[in-house]
């Protein structure tokens, strides 16, 4: 095998020296943040100790959120090829940062979803900042694994673990909202199930629509900006309830009449550029897929800005809330959110996307299944629906869980189909293969004609029982869905609570030892 090879001491050499300056770039950024919190707040009448560590660890847990979280938002734009990975990254860089920043918000919830009684903290200040600190760095240390064994994961889940862990060990069991907590592992079926199933309902579609119809460009010039009116609509809901509420406070009913008429401006811009564009390319479906390019691209965008605004908190709130409690004295349910602390998780969200993001990326776009711009554009628009559906019904939800059900459930329906219609054509071949006026109608015609070809057919033979089909189907059936990448997933995902709880509670016993 040559030098260049994969497995060649070259290429090991080479991976390491990337390693090693990824590494030296995160610890980089870590001393920056030590030193710009030491200088700034040494000489607090507190001591500032903890805030010093929770900032550098808060940094930590934001590059964290960047290299596994993000990738959820631009990887099957990366993974379809209406994005380079490059491009991706800058992309996603920007709108992450400018979402935090813009839209952060200026209060913080401190003890997520409430999932502990902060009550139990009055006149225990110094126990409250140990249970923040080890819930940051638990939810961090947890984050991180599950980024290096290529698992993308619930950042919330992994913060709730962590203040769940170190509220029971700190307050025994009763201190937990036991409530909250089953919610939380109902979103584990919730979140992928709405997803997948919105993904797949929207592909069916547009498969029905447009790609199983004689004439291609015709439908794909009336379906497509139908869908991009639909996105349009979506997204706008979505960005002013949850990514602009700190600029612009709006009740739903509001944000949904402003974002359809955002929706219908959309639509027709659209559909107007469409009938200007060239002629789909040979009436095919590369053709059609390469119209949803441009709406994928600005919808990974939208939901980098959506996720910066949102999920920022994820990394900052601990660290908001031991801000408050070193400087102030207090322990508050909510916590306002200072710009340095902000930038904290901004810039760290940006830094671990930039410097560790490419992995997972890799893993959503293009390792779970095959996705073209089509699939991913249904997978982009299933998650903005899914999640104004959910909040709406009150439904504990994850945008993590939401886009991976949804690729998930865009490989499966892709299964059950092509495995349907390759069972037809055995069944075709087998009763008809003599008959060949049957046989070259058949294979003539477009899907959606081949059902009626079937019913044709069936009128004439008895046809295959229903046990007779399934066994046909099944045997017929492709693997387009990498199962073991399903079962590491999901895996992960039952086990980001408890592990996060776990490692915090054996963190904060640590502090607690150290200096109580």
């Amino acid at each position: 095998m040559s030098d260049s090879g994969p497995t060649s001491p070259a290429s090991v050499k080479r991976l390491n020296g990337k390693d090693m300056l990824r590494l030296l770039g995160a610890v980089l950024f870590l001393v920056i943040i030590y030193v710009f919190v030491q200088q700034s707040f040494g000489d607090l009448s507190n001591d500032p100790s903890f805030l010093i560590f929770a900032a550098v660890v808060g940094g930590y847990m934001a590059m964290n959120i960047g290299a596994n979280d993000v990738a959820n938002n631009v990887g099957p734009a990366v993974g379809s090829g209406a994005l380079g990975l490059g491009a991706a990254i800058i992309i996603a860089f920007i709108a992450e940062a400018a979402g935090a920043l813009i839209a952060g918000g200026d209060v913080v919830s401190t003890i997520k979803s409430g999932i502990i009684d902060p009550s139990y903290f009055e006149g225990e200040l110094e126990v409250f900042v140990w249970v923040m600190a080890s819930a940051l760095f638990a939810a961090a240390l947890w984050l991180n694994l599950a980024t290096f064994i290529g698992a993308p994961v619930s950042t919330t889940h992994s913060i709730v673990g962590g203040v769940m862990g170190a509220g029971i060990a700190a307050g025994g069991w009763a201190i937990a909202d036991w409530s909250e907590v089953s919610r939380i592992v109902a979103s584990w079926v919730i979140s992928p199930a709405m997803g997948g199933g919105i993904a797949a309902l929207t592909l069916y579609f547009v498969k029905r629509t447009v790609l199983y119809q004689n004439d291609i460009e015709g439908s794909a010039k009336k379906i497509v900006p139908l869908l991009v009116g639909v996105m349009a609509w979506s997204f706008s809901t979505y960005l002013i309830l949850k990514g602009l509420k700190k600029i612009i406070p709006f009740e739903f009913l509001p944000a949904l009449g402003v974002g359809f008429v955002i929706g219908l401006g959309v639509l027709a811009l659209t559909a107007a550029l469409v009938r200007r564009a060239p002629k789909v390319e040979k009436n095919t479906k590369k053709g059609v897929d390469h119209l949803f390019m441009i709406p994928l691209i600005v919808a990974a965008t939208l939901l980098s800005f959506a996720h910066g605004a949102n999920d920022v908190a994820n990394a900052v709130g601990p660290l908001a809330a031991i801000n408050t409690a070193v400087q102030s004295g207090e322990i508050a349910s909510k916590a306002g959110i200072p710009l340095w602390v902000m930038l904290v998780g901004a810039a760290g969200i940006a830094v671990g996307l930039a410097l560790y993001g490419p992995k997972l990326i890799r893993t959503v776009g293009s390792e779970i299944t095959t996705l073209n711009m089509t699939r991913a554009f249904c997978v982009a628009l299933a998650a903005a629906i899914t999640v104004i559906i959910a909040s709406q019904l009150g439904l504990p939800v994850s945008s993590t869980h939401i886009t991976i059900g949804g690729i998930f459930g865009i490989g499966f329906l892709r299964e059950a189909l092509q495995a349907r219609e390759k069972a037809r054509d055995v069944w075709v071949a087998q009763t008809f293969g003599v008959a060949a006026d049957f046989t070259a109608r058949y294979e003539a015609a477009v899907l959606n004609e081949r059902r009626g070809l079937m019913k044709e057919f069936a009128a004439q033979t008895s046809g295959p029982t229903a046990r007779d089909w399934r066994a046909m189907k099944k045997k017929h059936r492709p693997r387009l869905v990498e199962r073991k990448l399903l079962l590491k997933i999901a895996a992960a995902w039952v086990l980001t609570v408890p592990l996060a709880g776990l490692l915090s509670a054996a963190i904060f016993f640590i502090m607690r030892a150290l200096f109580g």
